[in-house]
């Protein structure tokens, strides 16, 4: 899994609230169980028109949010069902970071498995940077997280809390397995102790 330490980049806006697991990634997107080729379907139904060509209303449409790796969300982003394909689909189209004030808890924990950084803000905070999102290509925000804040072009940074075993996995680039194969030393000097004391087992 890739690390997250610093990311600078331009922060595209999405000003909705209970954004679903299905309207990131709808179901038709959910045949394969590969990770790669599903930016494609991110916010399908939401970012087109009834006649399946893009909707130049849709922030990610827009030029100056192409190449954005930050997205600035509304309340409760990543509800519904617990499908893992919506990190899968951020992370395909280049999101490695979304801040909201809250997100669905295993939405929240699915980012971290996949080296997506969920950042949780205050209201006020959030709008905020939705704000500075909404200016287009100047909407640059630099996150931090060893030293969990977020900076725009002025003003002063946003500080946001973070559990700190999640914050060293993802600085680390840790899924589950990584961090099993930390222990590896550990579980073959015990695998030999075992086998010494006990060779019958």
């Amino acid at each position: 899994m890739q690390p997250f330490t610093t990311l600078t980049s331009v922060a595209a806006p999405l000003r909705m609230i209970n954004v679903d697991t299905d309207m990131i990634i709808p179901k038709d997107y959910l045949k394969t169980i590969k990770r790669t080729g599903l930016g494609r379907g991110l916010f399908a139904e939401i970012s087109r028109k009834s006649d399946g060509t893009p909707d130049p209303n849709f922030p990610l449409n827009q030029p100056a949010y192409q190449n954005a790796a930050i997205l600035v969300a509304g309340d409760n982003f990543g509800c519904g069902s617990s499908r893992e394909h919506a990190p899968w689909a951020l992370l395909d189209r280049g999101i490695r970071c979304v801040i909201s004030t809250s997100f669905a808890d295993i939405f929240y924990q699915n980012c971290f498995k996949n080296g997506i950084l969920p950042v949780k803000v205050t209201a006020e905070q959030l709008e905020e940077l939705m704000r500075h999102a909404e200016r287009g290509a100047n909407a640059t925000l630099t996150v931090d997280l060893p030293s969990q804040t977020i900076q725009g072009a002025d003003g002063e940074p946003v500080h946001f809390d973070i559990d700190q075993g999640l914050k060293h996995c993802l600085v680390n680039g840790l899924d589950e397995i990584g961090m099993t194969m930390q222990k590896a030393p550990s579980v073959a000097a015990h695998e030999t102790r075992l086998n010494e004391s006990r060779p019958w087992i």
